[in-house]
């Protein structure tokens, strides 16, 4: 796999370029960050999170942990963590833990860390734990547009 077709689609269809940049495998945004050599507050992570009554995706730097308790008070709901089965159903055509932070090519609703906001360039997960998506950070702004911002991360 390189670039997960849902997320190919969305990209190719809001007119977004974007690059691909590989990198040996890798298990965590972390690892993914240091392989292809980006800084890791440049890389927007992925964490899918269970509401009573759907998901929300919440994306944070690579460097960075959300904070549950933050995020459910920002939200005013329950959470916790969604479940790989979860996982694996919403983002059906992307490795489990490779998710891309483009919820709206899924259909999942985002809220995103503050500091990624007006950054130059901002990377990806492509959907494998191999591909990294690098987008201008003005069009990772306009990709994120309808997420809600907030500040809920911190460096782990």
């Amino acid at each position: 796999m390189t670039i997960a077709k849902r997320l190919k689609a969305h990209l190719d269809g809001k007119g977004i370029p974007y690059e691909t940049v590989t990198h040996p495998r890798t298990a965590t945004a972390s690892e993914s960050a240091e392989a292809a050599h980006i800084p890791g507050d440049k890389l927007a992570k992925s964490v899918a999170i269970h509401l009573e009554d759907g998901h929300v995706l919440a994306v944070v730097p690579s460097s960075h942990r959300v904070d549950l308790s933050t995020l459910q008070g920002i939200l005013d709901r329950r959470l916790g963590l969604a479940s790989e089965t979860e996982v694996k159903e919403i983002f059906d055509d992307c490795d489990v833990g490779a998710a891309p932070p483009v919820g709206a090519a899924y259909g999942v609703p985002v809220v995103i860390d503050e500091s990624l906001a007006g950054l130059d360039r901002v990377w990806f997960e492509g959907g494998d734990h191999r591909t990294l998506i690098a987008v201008r950070g003005a069009d990772f702004d306009a990709l994120m547009k309808d997420a809600r911002r907030a500040e809920f991360g911190y460096r782990s």
